[in-house]
């Protein structure tokens, strides 16, 4: 038996003859490939980066955008209150008010308008009184004050037919007095007179029992004391006259 070199092994034919053959590695034969082996790997693919239109990118910051812009909305809405003075007690008119008869609460209003007909926690002018009763909780509204402590005022009652007040008059309410002639003919002669411009309602009782145009009402208003030539006026005015309130603003 010949030699045998490494990779190799011999064999003796019947006529004598040796031969020699390569071993085979451990990969199957005709593979195409030295050593045989697992199958060729695919060839590697290039990663193409997002592109800004992507429908899926583009969805998502869509999405992302309609949250943000929904959470402000929502932030807005809950901050969009304004602060005003609630009343801490049960307080009459004619009182003295100051911070410890007030706190302040926090209010969502319909509508800016509705907002200024009440003071804001964050004003209180010094001497102010109260030109009407105001109960525990209530928030409390600009008509009802006024300037108890710069002038002096003269409570004056007027009494006048149901029909001649307006509608839901209350205390802080401000009216013009109007005085039109009694007498028919008089009417025809003279003009309605103004006779009270701009004065604050303090007392407003129901009528009680009132079926009608026929009963009467007590209005008393505040008129300053020191205009006592309007107050005589007014007076003489009222006596001969019929008396009529219109309400203002």
């Amino acid at each position: 038996m010949s030699r045998v070199s490494a990779g190799t092994y011999s064999h003796t034919t019947p006529s004598g003859a040796v031969t020699a053959a390569h071993r085979g590695s451990a990969g199957s034969a005709g593979d195409g490939r030295p050593g045989g082996g697992s199958p060729p790997s695919p060839p590697a693919r290039r990663v193409r980066r997002p592109s800004w239109r992507d429908p899926r990118l583009l969805a998502g910051l869509a999405i992302v955008a309609v949250s943000v812009l929904l959470g402000v909305r929502l932030l807005a809405a809950a901050d969009d209150t304004t602060t005003v003075w609630s009343v801490a007690a049960d307080l009459p008119a004619g009182h003295a008010v100051d911070a410890g008869d007030l706190r302040p609460v926090e209010v969502r209003f319909g509508s800016p308008g509705l907002a200024e007909r009440y003071l804001p926690a964050t004003d209180l002018p010094p001497g102010t009184v109260l030109l009407q009763d105001v109960s525990t909780g209530e928030m409390l509204p600009r008509a009802a004050l006024g300037e108890g402590g710069t002038q002096d005022v003269a409570e004056l009652p007027i009494s006048l037919s149901a029909e001649s007040v307006p509608v839901g008059v209350r205390p802080g309410h401000v009216v013009d007095v109007w005085v039109t002639p009694a007498d028919v003919a008089a009417r025809q002669a003279r003009e309605a007179v103004r006779v009270l411009e701009g004065v604050t309602v303090v007392a407003a009782p129901e009528s009680a029992g009132a079926l009608g145009p026929s009963m009467t009402r007590q209005v008393v208003v505040a008129v300053p004391a020191e205009e006592e030539a309007a107050i005589a006026r007014a007076l003489a005015a009222l006596a001969d006259g019929t008396v009529v309130l219109v309400g203002r603003g």
